[in-house]
């Protein structure tokens, strides 16, 4: 990322992977409610025919959220919390902290990345971490669109479990589900993100509207998150769509998105809208300004381990 300055030690490669994810699981930890609304509403069209007219309906985001309290219990907004973790872990790691890694190899060591060579940086390390951390998305995408019935039986009984009876009911190939329509977004959504916030960032400090710090971090995250919500939406409701089906239902995500598009119009590719764009703009500014200051912690900390006595 930009903003270093040529005092500053540059933090290594090691330091922005497990920065990235320890930021984005306290994102997840702050925004999941959020995003367990958005998986809800993006699925709705998909319950009311498979569960009939009596299935609950969701209307807006504090509408969801409030309903799942109600019927379900305050626990529900966190259901796939577990999965979710390590999906960041895993997944953040990779798109995030090898993003400057994969500029630098782009480039050749130059310090100068035109456009076309973050967006491919952001498209290779989106890439990289959905062939990773799938799995992982497809069991915590399950947890949060499973609804909680008094007396009905739960379609697992826990993070480890959904990953061995996934495997078993659907084999290796469906923890993998939805893997291309995931590539797919998460490329998008990379470029949309890492690269929105590199160049706003890098003009802010250009144009000395602000100096490398918390306001400076919060803008650019914040504008990257709308960007990332306007360009991403309908691949991620694909997404959703096809990792949370029952096995068999669609051939393939296309099949997916143009059944979404027959019976519900196209305005269903962006339901869940706000709550997609709440909870991406909030996630993008706890994890950009948690990474910036991690990342600045561990290097002054690196640099006085190694300071000589």
């Amino acid at each position: 990322m930009v903003g270093i300055k040529p005092t500053d030690l540059a933090p290594s490669a090691t330091i922005k992977f497990f920065g990235a994810g320890a930021a984005a699981c306290l994102a997840d930890l702050i925004t999941f409610p959020l995003d367990t609304a958005k998986v809800r509403l993006q699925i709705q069209g998909e319950g009311l025919r498979t569960q009939g007219p009596g299935a609950t309906h969701y209307k807006g985001v504090f509408g969801t959220i409030s309903t799942m309290v109600r019927t379900e219990g305050p626990r529900s907004l966190y259901s796939g919390l577990v999965a979710g973790l390590q999906r960041q872990m895993s997944f953040a790691s990779v798109r995030i902290g090898l993003y400057d890694s994969m500029k630098t190899f782009y480039t050749r060591g130059s310090d100068q990345a035109s456009v076309a060579v973050r967006l491919l940086a952001g498209c290779t390390t989106g890439a990289m971490a959905v062939v990773v951390a799938q799995p992982t998305d497809v069991v915590k995408v399950r947890f949060q669109a499973q609804v909680r019935v008094e007396g009905e039986g739960r379609r697992y009984r826990g993070t480890m479990d959904a990953y061995r009876t996934i495997a078993r009911d659907e084999g290796i190939r469906g923890l993998w589900k939805g893997c291309l329509p995931n590539i797919t977004r998460n490329a998008i959504v990379n470029c949309a993100e890492l690269v929105t916030y590199d160049i706003i960032k890098e003009l802010i400090l250009k144009h000395n509207l602000m100096t490398d710090n918390l306001p400076c971090h919060f803008s650019a995250a914040f504008a990257a998150g709308f960007c990332t919500t306007v360009v991403a939406s309908p691949v991620d409701v694909v997404k959703t769509r096809f990792m949370n089906s029952e096995a068999g239902r669609y051939d393939g995500a296309m099949r997916c998105a143009l059944t979404m598009f027959r019976n519900e119009g196209p305005a269903a590719f962006y339901k869940g809208f706000v709550p997609s764009f709440l909870r991406m703009g909030s996630w993008n500014v706890v994890m950009f300004v948690s990474y910036e200051q991690i990342k600045r912690g561990l290097t002054r900390a690196q640099q006085s381990w190694e300071a000589p006595f």
